[in-house]
């Protein structure tokens, strides 16, 4: 069931109004793109956050002056759901540490050490209530 600004999720209920317009408009998207409600709206208030922690002022103006999000509203098919239940890898590759979604494609970030790697997968995991497979350096399972 999509969300609108006056119809939303109780879970986004005691957010400031800009961060809450980011979640429901990205917890649409999700739903929209085949993610359960009860998958899509942790994962959209997470990263919803880690958006408003990150957006400077004039991305956090833009989004102020975009419409509210609306039940009807049309979003881009993209993306896999079913990599929701897959594990997250952190494996070395080409002189840098990678995070990916098992069955994914293509990594989902690149990072210069292990421990940025392992912090990201494990945000990643939690997101989606699933494990962290890291790997070492010469490609064995920890």
């Amino acid at each position: 069931m999509p969300w609108n600004i006056s119809d939303y999720p109780a879970s986004m209920k005691n957010f400031e109004p800009l961060l809450r317009k980011k979640m429901i408009d990205m917890a649409n998207a999700m739903v929209a793109n085949g993610y359960e409600e009860d998958q899509a709206i942790p994962i959209a208030i997470s990263q919803a956050k880690e958006w408003f922690e990150n957006a400077d002022a004039e991305e956090k103006r833009a989004l102020e002056k975009e419409a509210n999000p609306q039940k009807d509203d049309t979003h881009e098919i993209s993306g896999n759901p079913d990599l929701l239940d897959e594990d997250v890898e952190v494996f070395f590759n080409d002189e840098k540490w990678a995070v990916k979604t098992v069955k994914a494609e293509r990594a989902d970030q690149l990072f210069d050490t292990k421990a940025e790697a392992v912090k990201r997968a494990k945000e990643i995991a939690a997101n989606k209530g699933t494990q962290v497979v890291q790997y070492t350096k010469d490609g064995n399972k920890q």
